[in-house]
């Protein structure tokens, strides 16, 4: 009966009831969806490389180690020796490497030297193998494959020409002009920083830098592409090593073994370590933005509780009727109550569909877009605790308007004399 008269009420109100409502509505879904974003980052983050079990890379710390091998920001301070790879990649208790060589850039993207292995190993999200949208992997000396965004942004399609440029600014004069590269294939997007990367081998790499000394190509001593075909292009160094075992037990024994090695100074980092501590860095950007969401939020619930409060003047002759009719006080301040549940409820479940409705249809252009990884998912326990904080203050805020019905509803002024 309540609820009945609560609706009617509202349904009488319509204009400013709607408008509270998607008000509410979009509310929750802005606080609910950072939340979402927040946790689904989070995953995305810490399954940017999942599958290796660990990163190797010269002496350095493991969270710069982290950067420039997997996300590609800042340069190695020094590399690996060639001879200290191919000692990892015969190590019995290794089952696959996947070497990486950083250095040169393509209009603002990073040009990263590996091998084909790197697309037969490489996992991210929930183990998720690379795939080709388009071409194959490497299948000559100077060809490439490139992620997703460097092919959508630069406009690539398969079997264009490029040409790399020595160092990794988004200006650079000094270009390898003499060897381009032609594009062998194009990733699907994967919402790492893959997308914006181009795949070279590392031989070709090797090739590029024939005839160059301290980064400065030598006067006269440019090669062509089939000089440097015939050319011994064996690397020297690489940047990092990806390395998966044998057996997940000797992790932290082969870790040891490499980080204390006086003769060939490397660090060796367990991915999942890494990124914990790289997250530390990033996660107070994401309390801001939950933070900024809860404050509309609240903004939300204060336009409710000053509708309910603007219109408690023009209720008065509602009030009045009612009592008339003999509702007591305490029972018109339970339908300011239930008037505010109900906005309150509908408001939350409007915006969880707002919420799921709108990462569905977002789901790929964010993907493509941004490398924003989003799944509509089930609600997490916190999701469930926020939409509980949503629904208490949302009956908190009608304790006002409900107070000051019941007060009218005492006074002998609301009942109508003319």
């Amino acid at each position: 009966m309540l609820i009945r008269l609560a609706l009617r009420s509202l349904a009488s109100r319509r204009a400013s009831a709607l408008l509270t409502l998607f008000t509410l509505a979009l509310s929750t879904a802005l606080l609910l969806g950072v939340q979402q974003i927040r946790e689904q980052s989070r995953l995305s983050f810490f399954d940017t490389v999942s599958g290796t079990d660990l990163i190797v890379g010269a002496r350095s710390g493991p969270v710069q180690l982290l950067l420039y091998s997997v996300f590609h920001i800042g340069s190695a301070t020094s590399n690996i020796r060639w001879s200290s790879y191919e000692a990892l990649n015969d190590d019995p208790r290794i089952a696959w490497t996947v070497p990486l060589s950083l250095g040169d850039s393509h209009r603002g993207y990073r040009v990263v030297g590996t091998h084909n292995s790197l697309f037969e190993h490489y996992r991210y999200g929930a183990k998720q193998p690379l795939e080709f949208a388009q071409g194959g992997p490497l299948n000559d000396l100077f060809s490439v494959v490139i992620g997703a965004e460097v092919a959508r942004e630069l406009g690539y399609n398969l079997d264009d020409r490029l040409v790399i440029a020595h160092g990794a600014g988004n200006t650079s004069f000094k270009r390898h002009d003499n060897l381009p590269f032609k594009v062998s294939g194009i990733l699907t997007a994967t919402g790492t920083p893959l997308d914006r990367a181009l795949l070279v081998s590392l031989e070709g790499l090797e090739a590029v830098h024939l005839g160059w000394r301290a980064g400065i190509p030598l006067p006269g001593m440019q090669v062509t592409p089939e000089q440097a075909r015939k050319r011994d292009l064996t690397p020297r160094e690489v940047t990092a090593v990806l390395v998966g075992l044998e057996s997940r037990l000797q992790t932290f024994h082969l870790q040891r073994e490499l980080n204390n090695r006086r003769d060939d100074p490397l660090t060796a980092v367990l991915p999942g370590v890494a990124l914990q501590e790289l997250w530390q860095v990033v996660s107070v950007a994401e309390k801001a933005l939950l933070a900024v969401s809860g404050a509309a939020l609240l903004i939300g619930l204060c336009g409710m509780l000053a509708v309910l409060l603007s219109g408690m003047q023009q209720r008065r002759h509602e009030i009045a009727v009612l009592r008339a009719l003999g509702a007591s006080p305490l029972r018109i301040a339970s339908l300011l109550m239930t008037e505010s549940l109900l906005l309150t409820l509908s408001g939350l479940l409007l915006g969880l569909l707002l919420l799921w409705g709108g990462m569905t249809l977002l789901q790929q252009p964010l993907l493509d877009l941004f490398g924003l990884r989003l799944v509509p998912a089930k609600l997490s326990p916190e999701q469930w605790a926020l939409g509980g904080i949503i629904l208490l203050l949302g009956v908190l805020s009608g304790l006002i308007p409900a107070l000051m019905a019941y007060r009218m509803a005492l006074a002998n002024s609301l009942i109508r004399r003319n």
